[in-house]
């Protein structure tokens, strides 16, 4: 980790290098205010508090990757953020269903800021490695590039990793509220 700047910056500047977006949090940590130009996919569908035709559908009661198949945005919280290389772990824990990481157009992750290390070693040193049955570091949109060197983001999973750092104290059905339905 570049030894200026903070670990929030430093994970912002690797995150948008590798195709990620950061949504800034308002600073009273209200996610209803968020700017909804910078959220993908907004007037999809929503894993966690709504799913197609207005049916209430919670990311516990998902058990199978086949009920992910029309989810047009995913949210989950990251266990920790990795500075260096803007990357975020996640687990089954967070997932419900792994499958949400690839099979949602669009993933939304919730990174508490405290909760940033400064590189790979450092994460690795990270307790949520070892008592995951799954677990996975997501840096930015799935991307394949041809010979010509064409990039296209969403060839094999998510075509956008929206990060917000935001604290887990924020009411979490609310935030996911806030992120289908926009302000107001």
């Amino acid at each position: 980790m570049p030894r200026s700047g903070s670990p929030l910056e430093t994970f912002k500047a690797a995150l948008v290098r590798m195709g990620g977006k950061v949504a800034d949090a308002p600073a009273d940590g209200d996610l209803d205010a968020l700017d909804p130009a910078t959220l993908p996919g907004r007037q999809g569908h929503l894993l966690g508090d709504a799913r197609g035709r207005g049916q209430p559908v919670r990311s516990t009661a998902c058990a199978t990757p086949a009920e992910l198949d029309d989810v047009d945005v995913g949210v989950v919280r990251a266990v920790f953020g990795v500075a260096e290389t803007g990357s975020v772990w996640l687990t089954e824990a967070e997932f419900k269903v792994n499958a949400l990481g690839f099979l949602a157009q669009h993933l939304v992750v919730l990174l508490d800021p405290a909760r940033i290390v400064g590189n790979l070693h450092h994460a690795y040193r990270e307790r949520a490695q070892f008592d995951a049955r799954y677990g996975v570091f997501m840096t930015g949109p799935s991307a394949t590039a041809d010979i010509e060197g064409v990039l296209i983001h969403g060839a094999q999973g998510i075509r956008s990793l929206t990060v917000v750092p935001v604290s887990p104290q924020l009411d979490e059905p609310r935030c996911r509220r806030a992120l289908l339905n926009g302000p107001g």
